[in-house]
């Protein structure tokens, strides 16, 4: 056996993506990337979208911070929020957003305040945004309504409404840079991440499938820990899946799924919002599952170091 460097994907946003990143830039046989969700309608990046007429900064923020040379220390700087002023605009956003903004608008190119900032920060991989293009996350419930933005759909989820079907308005398409990259992965990793405002948008932009079409290796499926509100009830791994693999037509080859659960206090907690552990279900044909203790803190977060060693022994099992 010959050790090689693995060139890996990552598709996702908000707390999960991260996560993943900081845990697998540690392994000196991968070289890690992110395609990051551009849809945020929420926060400081959703204010900043409405304000400045940007793209919301803070997924794309967060994944670099994780490739980060000096992760801690950039994200104590950069994830600080400003005082409010008079004015009161300013007010409540993250250095990093700012800095992101403030680099897209001078340059009018976000890819390349995205660089820029790598550079500064000294990123071991590359972040693209999935689009550059303006758009908002939708999504028709089984009741027949329709909700848009994703601040909005997330709400609709844990109000009860079972999603029907999410879309992307106006209809989008993938940046090159980014297309090309995608092409150019020995693997793609999904998840973890909010699944119908996180991970589909990604796969639902125009170009993405046929750019995962391309790769010629494994596509890895992170299942998250936990369902997201009453309208998830009853929704598995296997669900996430095979709506993940309908998008971008072709299989989900491996699940990574968490077996280990925290103490009855804490899983009780998050029934009272209810989220309850997310079940494995009937995975599609042909579909291996890898299992492992992945929940080891109060807060459902995947452990770092255990998902990167579970990722790795899928790579190393299956490209070596």
């Amino acid at each position: 056996m010959r050790l090689r460097r693995f060139n890996v994907g990552c598709f996702g946003g908000g707390t999960g993506l991260p996560s993943l990143l900081g845990g697998l830039k540690a392994n000196p046989w991968l070289e890690v990337h992110a395609v990051v969700t551009m849809f945020d309608t929420g926060g400081s990046s959703g204010q900043l979208r409405d304000e400045l007429g940007v793209l919301p900064p803070g997924d794309v923020l967060k994944c670099a911070l994780a490739l980060a040379r000096n992760e801690s220390e950039a994200r104590r700087v950069l994830l600080s929020r400003l005082p409010m002023l008079e004015n009161g605009r300013l007010g409540g956003h993250t250095g990093g957003n700012l800095l992101i903004s403030m680099m897209e608008r001078y340059s009018g190119d976000f890819l390349a305040a995205v660089d820029g900032l790598r550079a500064l920060l000294g990123c071991s991989g590359r972040v693209w945004p999935v689009s550059v293009q303006q758009a908002s996350v939708c999504a028709e419930y089984s009741d027949g309504t329709v909700t848009r933005g994703e601040v909005e759909v997330d709400a609709g989820q844990s109000r009860g409404h079972d999603v029907r079907r999410v879309w992307l308005e106006p209809d989008v398409s993938v940046h090159p840079a980014a297309a090309e990259g995608i092409r150019n992965f020995d693997a793609l990793i999904i998840g973890p991440g909010s699944f119908y405002t996180s991970l589909m948008p990604i796969v639902l932009v125009r170009g993405v499938a046929e750019a995962v079409g391309r790769m010629d290796g494994p596509v890895i499926m992170v299942a998250n820990l936990l369902t997201e509100g009453r309208g998830m009830a009853g929704f598995t791994a296997s669900h996430a899946a095979r709506q993940l693999s309908d998008a971008i037509r072709r299989p989900v080859d491996v699940i990574i799924f968490n077996t280990a659960w925290p103490r009855a206090d804490v899983l009780a907690r998050y029934a009272g919002e209810h989220k309850q552990p997310l079940e494995i279900g009937t995975p599609p044909d042909g579909c291996e599952v890898v299992e492992g203790e992945f929940w080891r803190r109060d807060i459902a977060r995947h452990d770092r170091r255990r998902l990167a060693f579970a990722v790795w022994s899928v790579l190393a099992k299956r490209l070596l």
